[in-house]
């Protein structure tokens, strides 16, 4: 399972479609731990060869001659070693011979030694101006833009958008950092500034980032600290809009159209990792894939993400912080990365194609209003299997009602506690993130679907009528 990125998750009282089981929990983060490597040795059997085999492979010194390079036994005639010279004609014949050896090695050797400044160390460049016939005409220059900026002007100004998010919470019990009012830091993140009105500077963030708040505190660009107000959230989607007084100095970032990147395309995170002594750090990287699917366990239930995978470094207080383009545009909200021992480069971001519709609901009415059962599930991998033995031996598919809320359209349509949901109009339902996907997704307030359950081994097909949440649960 995929948790998000800060350790900011907070429990929550159950409501609304939620598992009983179905609460945010943190995880510990995972180090890797990486191993140094030893140093590369040089395997020295391959240079221990015999001596007529090393003259064949070997360059010669500028010292050695061919004679020295000869067998010593070359000059004894091996029968009575060094008991008289050789004759004048086998002198002769040796000379020649000596030439013939001479020529063949200068022929073998060349190939060898011929333009030996080309032989370099992988990764460095030891090209001597001073050694080529011309000058060379090759400028490297910063990385532009399509639009002729930098990559350092687009961060440069995209920066100040970026905020630190400080999630101060109410003191249960003793802590040694408590403040005098008896509240403590739970923990930062990342946000970003969208939009500024007469009525306020409006901040988009994780909603994992800001839960369990009593207050929220936001760190500007130039130092400046403002009290922040929730205006709202949503839980599934893990989007949650700030506001603070208009009278600071705040420069907003335009949304990017997601819907237009490509794997392969630039792309920069800027946020917080780790607090905010490294406010606004940059990674950069690419867009590895889009349109990733990533079930997380949110405070109302598992819920899958559309994301975009990228591997610029995403860390811990990088939740709530930009992914930017190279136009210097917002295309996500940095959110989740993948901890597991071993993998690297493996962070997420929810789309501006999807926040944004949320980001404007949530300005318009404070929260997200979706079409609402009024039904807790769980599904059938939590239940003992031989309680799932008196609705049916096949039963593998489908999700079993735990709770049904009083005056919920749930109960108005005659649904029971232990029903097993195994279809909604003609689609099948295989755990609690299927149902909630096909009514958020498919549906509106106010429609009627026919929800089929299994009854203790009876189907029982009930009409239901969709309303909106009875409370903001978030």
């Amino acid at each position: 399972m995929t948790n998000y990125n800060d350790d900011l998750n907070q429990n929550q009282p159950l409501s609304g479609d939620q598992s009983p089981s179905q609460s945010m929990e943190s995880s510990p983060e995972k180090e890797i731990n990486v191993e140094s490597q030893s140093p590369i040795e040089v395997n020295k059997t391959s240079l221990e060869q015999p001596e007529d085999q090393w003259m064949e492979q070997t360059p010669l010194s500028t010292q050695q001659t061919i004679s020295d390079s000869l067998p010593k036994s070359h000059y004894t005639n091996g029968r009575n070693s060094g008991s008289r010279p050789p004759s004048k004609w086998k002198s002769f014949g040796q000379m020649v011979a000596a030439g013939f050896i001479g020529s063949v090695l200068t022929f073998a050797i060349v190939p060898f030694i011929d333009n030996p400044q080309e032989i370099i160390y992988a990764g460095l460049d030891t090209t001597d101006a001073t050694d080529l016939d011309e000058p060379s005409t090759t400028v490297t220059a910063p990385p532009m833009t399509e639009d002729g900026a930098t990559i350092a002007d687009v961060v440069e100004n995209a920066a100040q958008a970026i905020v630190g998010v400080v999630n101060v919470q109410e003191l249960r019990g003793f802590h040694p950092s408590a403040s005098s009012n008896g509240t403590v830091e739970s923990g930062t993140g990342s946000g970003v500034i969208f939009k500024k009105e007469e009525e306020g500077t409006y901040i988009v963030t994780n909603q994992h980032v800001i839960e369990g708040a009593s207050e929220i505190e936001v760190s500007l660009y130039n130092g400046e600290k403002a009290s922040a107000e929730l205006i709202g959230s949503d839980a599934l989607t893990d989007i949650a809009v700030l506001r603070i007084d208009s009278e600071y100095d705040a420069t907003p970032i335009a949304f990017g159209d997601s819907s237009k990147l490509r794997p392969g395309d630039t792309v920069l995170a800027i946020g917080n990792p780790l607090g905010l002594d490294l406010s606004r750090t940059v990674t950069q990287g690419i867009v590895s894939a889009i349109d990733r699917n990533i079930t997380v366990t949110t405070s109302v239930g598992e819920w899958e993400l559309d994301v975009i995978q990228t591997d610029a470094a995403i860390n811990p207080g990088n939740s709530g912080g930009a992914l930017i383009n190279t136009q210097g545009e917002m295309v996500g909200i940095n959110s989740l990365k993948i901890r597991e021992r071993g993998v690297e480069g493996l962070g997420f971001a929810i789309p501006s194609k999807d926040f944004e519709t949320i980001v404007n609901e949530i300005m318009e009415t404070g929260k997200v209003n979706r079409p609402y059962m009024g039904v807790g599930l769980a599904n059938l991998s939590e239940i003992p299997q031989f309680f799932l033995q008196q609705y049916s031996d096949d039963l593998e598919k489908g999700v079993i009602i735990t709770n049904i809320d009083p005056g919920s359209a749930a109960a108005d349509a005659g649904l029971q506690v232990e029903d097993i949901i195994i279809k909604i109009d003609d689609t099948e339902i295989s755990s609690a993130s299927d149902l909630r996907k096909y009514l958020y997704s498919k549906t509106k307030i106010g429609e009627e679907v026919t929800i089929t359950v299994n009854r203790r081994g009876e189907e029982h097909s009930l009409p239901l009528t969709l309303t909106g949440q009875l409370e903001n649960t978030n």
